[in-house]
């Protein structure tokens, strides 16, 4: 019996507890490493394709004057080759060309709208929180009412007014955007006025106004930062499908959305290029740009990032 207990007992070979243990720490550890070494391919990639979409974007009008309304019949809708690789589409064009010149919109409409809401949500969000009282109650209330009409729907309200354009779409990008960013400023500077330095200011004397802009403010640009990199893949979605629609930019002024919009007769005919490629154009640098987002997010936040890699 004593032989059994000594081969059985806590500390031995055979005690479950610690025959797992070390492969526990091991497993821990190989996980944490697994997760850095995902993450830093992610923003590798991420990196690398944002890289190669601006310099897409910069190089390739300058080389190639495009001609929003030419027509080569003699080229219509033909598959990807060496001379044309993403082909060409219903009336003869280049479609690569098209992608570039569709993306360089795009991020335009994409990047404008993007800063325009975060000033407008940095100047709400912090105007709430600094007033208190009745003025944040009834801000926060408009924005709850604002969000509670879908993007999409007061996108086009707002388009409509207006004639087929670039800026129209931004407009109405940067005034349907700007309510998550004024929440989550307004978040972050209830947190800091609970700062011992900004207590400080208020009893030396200090402004409202001049403690927001001198101490507020500037705790809060990486989050608004962040949060205006974070919207640009949502206002080139939201630029797409105004454009898919009919309702953001001219059919013949090449966007990612206008591109797809019109290779819907293509792709019915089993034509499966002019929609792929525009598809993929609206996708993979958005997917980047959130990736990128991401790891400044993981950065400027240790904390949530050391619970992913547990």
């Amino acid at each position: 019996m004593a032989d059994t207990e000594a081969t059985t007992g806590p500390g031995t070979a055979a005690d479950p507890v610690t025959r797992w243990r070390p492969v526990a720490g091991r497993s821990l550890a190989g996980a944490r490493k697994d997760s850095r070494s995902t993450r830093a391919w992610r923003v590798g990639s991420s990196a690398a394709i944002v890289t190669a979409v601006v310099l897409a974007v910069l190089i390739v009008p300058p080389l190639v004057n495009l001609d929003e309304q030419a027509v080569h019949l003699a080229d219509k809708l033909l598959p990807p080759s060496a001379a044309h690789p993403f082909g060409t589409d219903d009336v003869g064009r280049d479609l690569l060309v098209r992608c570039v010149y569709g993306l360089r919109v795009s991020l335009l409409v994409g990047v404008v709208a993007a800063v325009v809401a975060t000033v407008i949500g940095t100047a709400v969000g912090a105007l709430a929180a600094s007033a208190g009282g009745w003025v944040d109650r009834v801000v926060m209330r408009l924005v709850d009412v604002f969000s509670s009409v879908p993007h999409l729907l007061l996108g086009i309200f707002i388009v409509a007014m207006f004639r087929p354009g670039v800026w129209p779409v931004v407009i109405s990008v940067a005034l349907t955007h700007w309510l998550s960013t004024a929440r989550i400023v307004r978040a972050e500077v209830l947190s800091l006025r609970s700062r011992p330095y900004v207590d400080a200011a208020i009893s030396g004397g200090a402004s409202r106004w001049r403690v927001t802009v001198r101490h507020l403010l500037p705790g809060v640009l990486p989050q608004a930062g962040l949060a205006a990199v974070l919207m640009v893949p949502h206002a080139i979605w939201h630029e797409s499908a105004l454009s898919f629609l009919g309702l953001g930019l001219p059919t013949h002024q090449a966007s990612l959305g206008t591109l797809v919009q019109g290779a819907r007769s293509s792709l019915l005919a089993g034509d499966w290029w002019p929609t792929l490629f525009p598809g993929l154009f609206i996708i993979v640098p958005t997917l980047a740009i959130a990736g990128l987002a991401g790891a400044w997010r993981d950065r400027i936040n240790p904390r949530r990032r050391s619970e992913l890699m547990l």
